[in-house]
């Protein structure tokens, strides 16, 4: 895929084996945002310092701005994980003004290509500021020490256009549309698909090329969403009820797998094909059912019947299938009985 654009928002991209070997050397002084096991990789490719390590186990905002109230001078931020570790060092690089490095040691969640850094405001989701990695580092070594199932996740982000353009059409037929519609974007996010669904095998394999897979289409979209200035064609219901339910159970979730728990209710919702996009997540061993989150039944049950009550009070969130559908009891009953729990 031809994803070289000023549109991407990754300045420069460092992709291959051993890509982070080294670069300590080249970003001056330095602060880190990690956690520990993602830290006890990447530390072996080091051989300076950082001036302070930061261990990530919040994305809430007064929380990040206490870490980094009175920090002595550094250069850069250096982000090391998946997307809690990212997001907070986007939230500081654009906060304090200061170079970002990006080295994902998962995939699970297309933060370390996107500017706006996904923080939370009482539990609640916002995405603030703008940050762009100098480089965005993607390091196979790296990537293959996590279980597979954590790189997987990286799919739900992806196969989210499936159901999230699926609203924003619902959403031009009534007029309801925040923004001016756009068929060209609708047409590309279905290449990005298609492009996903034809390295399936490889993503779940999770070899160079499915690693480089997902990369490549979450740079691709930003092609497709930064010109534009917003991700309808990616962000829809689906991503709605993971922010009920984050909000509900006040803690976090795998990005990628809460997400796709979202494709599959919500692709019913809209009678969207959901058998085709189901088999695709258990093709390519995405795990999206609530056992495996941990999610109890009728915790979901009283997510899925409160989702119009939820978004209609959010006056931020965009027009989706749910805005259209009174839920009832029997329709959530029925939905969810091929889900483990």
């Amino acid at each position: 895929m031809n994803y070289f654009s000023l549109n991407t928002n990754v300045k420069e991209l460092r992709i291959g084996d051993n890509s982070s070997k080294g670069i300590d050397k080249e970003i001056g002084k330095y602060i880190v945002f990690t956690m520990k096991i993602p830290w006890d990789v990447l530390k072996k490719n080091l051989t300076k310092t950082p001036e302070k390590i930061i261990f990530v186990d919040s994305v809430e905002k007064d929380i990040i701005d206490n870490q980094i109230d009175n920090l002595d001078d550094f250069d850069t931020v250096l982000g090391v994980g998946g997307g809690m570790a990212i997001d907070c060092a986007k939230y500081t690089s654009w906060k304090l003004k200061k170079r970002l490095v990006s080295i994902p040691t998962i995939l699970s969640v297309d933060a370390f290509t996107t500017p706006a850094a996904g923080i939370r405001v009482n539990h609640d989701v916002r995405y603030l500021g703008e940050a762009s990695p100098n480089p965005l580092i993607i390091d196979y070594k790296i990537l293959k020490t996590a279980p597979k199932s954590l790189n997987i996740a990286g799919i739900g982000d992806l196969l989210s256009i499936h159901t999230a353009s699926f609203d924003w059409q619902i959403a031009n037929k009534v007029k309801k549309s925040e923004f001016p519609f756009d068929s060209n974007a609708i047409s590309n996010g279905k290449e990005i698909l298609n492009f996903v669904y034809n390295n399936i095998g490889n993503i779940r394999e999770n070899n160079n090329n499915g690693l480089r897979c997902i990369v490549e289409a979450y740079i691709s979209l930003n092609t497709i969403c930064l010109p534009i200035g917003h991700f309808r064609i990616e962000e829809g219901s689906e991503h709605y009820l993971f922010y009920e339910l984050e909000e509900r159970l006040k803690r976090p979730f795998l990005h990628g797998e809460i997400i796709g728990l979202g494709i599959y209710l919500m692709s019913r919702l809209q009678n969207n094909d959901s058998k085709f996009i189901t088999s695709i997540m258990d093709d390519v061993s995405l795990s999206y059912h609530p056992k495996s989150m941990m999610i109890l039944k009728e915790d979901l049950i009283d997510s899925i019947l409160n989702l119009r009550n939820y978004v209609e009070k959010k006056s931020k969130l965009w027009y989706t299938i749910i805005n259209e559908s009174s839920i009832e009891k029997d329709w959530a009953e029925e939905n969810i009985k091929r889900l483990n729990f």
